[in-house]
């Protein structure tokens, strides 16, 4: 997969890519991040990429030209258009099912804004998503797009050393993870629950899909609204409803 970035500030990507699992899967050649500094497109000598919005009002806009003079260098002759993701707060709030959607993609184009936002015309005929990483705003699209590219690597076949992780981590399965421990058994008097020690492996299985469903129902009950609950989950959701 390759992922390019446009940004403002791309010195801002150089420890995020170059740690832990974004490095590990560029080295291993399963992705390739590119930071661009969009000023580089600009059609002008002092390298400006924003300008004074029609008709008024505060704040300077990003201009479309640099934006898509960018995007069509990134584009070889022959290649399938990527994705081209805007960072912006008006956007698609983003989720796992966004994550796993991007990552079957072979090429996602990055576009971190700044200043009042994006001339219209980027939003209109450039862009194929706008997301944003939550209700709240950031100086740029940075890290939101880090965000994007971690979310997305890690889903990739062969980042993580375990295939089953990316598959049963929180939200990937509708519902959030259950709880994990390790040694020592006891520690401070606090133990361990003692089926995940038993060596029974069916009915751990079932311990760990009941206590994922139970953190579920109490810190995040807006997701299993669009579950669909087996007859198991039901009457498990039934306790904890009558212990409560």
């Amino acid at each position: 997969m390759r992922i390019d970035v446009l940004s403002l500030f791309p010195e801002m990507f150089t420890h995020v890519f170059g740690s832990s699992i974004l490095k590990h899967a560029q080295q291993s050649g399963l992705v390739t991040y590119q930071v661009v500094d969009f000023r580089d497109y600009a059609n002008n000598k002092h390298r400006k990429v924003d300008d004074y919005p029609y008709g008024g009002g505060a704040g300077m806009v990003l201009r479309a030209q640099p934006f898509f003079d960018a995007v069509d260098d990134l584009v070889k002759e022959g290649q399938k258009r990527p994705r081209v993701v805007m960072l912006c707060p008006q956007g698609e709030r983003y989720s796992q099912k966004k994550a796993e959607e991007f990552s079957k993609e072979e090429h996602l184009i990055l576009l971190c804004g700044h200043y009042e936002g994006y001339d219209e015309r980027v939003r209109e005929y450039l862009v194929t998503d706008e997301v944003s990483i939550g209700d709240y705003v950031l100086t740029g699209g940075e890290l939101g797009a880090m965000v994007i590219a971690d979310s997305v690597t890690r889903l990739l076949p062969g980042v993580l050393g375990n295939e089953e992780s990316a598959v049963t981590d929180s939200f990937s399965t509708g519902l959030l993870e259950h709880p994990h421990y390790t040694r020592p058994a006891e520690y401070r008097g606090m133990r361990v629950p003692d089926i995940l020690l038993s060596g029974h492996h069916k009915n751990i299985e079932e311990w760990r899909s009941r206590e994922s469903l139970k953190r579920t129902w109490e810190r995040r009950p807006d997701l299993l609204e669009r579950k669909n609950l087996s007859e198991k989950e039901q009457k498990w959701i039934d306790e904890f409803t009558r212990k409560q």
